[in-house]
């Protein structure tokens, strides 16, 4: 198992367009990929630009299958216009897990 945290800044004004395409592809990969466990969206509350990505897959291969879909496809062709900077990305592994 292994567990993604992502902390993304958004453009100001494209916080609409950014939940939308983040809430498809966060939706998506938890309904259609049996490997991924988790694809939870979380706000900063000091900074309303500031989102975190906390996503938990069955393994390697489940997450390249989650790059390879339609879904994810879309997302990162949104995240050109909504990202304001680099994300920042840490792949760890689950200490203790409490998803499905």
């Amino acid at each position: 198992m292994l567990a993604l945290l992502v902390s993304v800044k958004i453009k100001p004004t494209m916080r609409d367009e950014f939940l939308k395409a983040i809430a498809d592809d966060a939706t998506c990969s938890v309904r259609d990929e049996p490997g991924c466990l988790r694809f939870d969206v979380l706000a900063d509350d000091a900074d309303p630009g500031h989102f975190f990505f906390y996503e938990v897959y069955k393994d390697e291969k489940a997450l390249e299958a989650h790059r390879a879909t339609p879904h994810y496809a879309r997302w990162r062709q949104a995240s050109e216009q909504v990202i304001a900077e680099p994300t920042q990305r840490t792949v760890c592994k689950p200490a203790v897990f409490t998803g499905g």
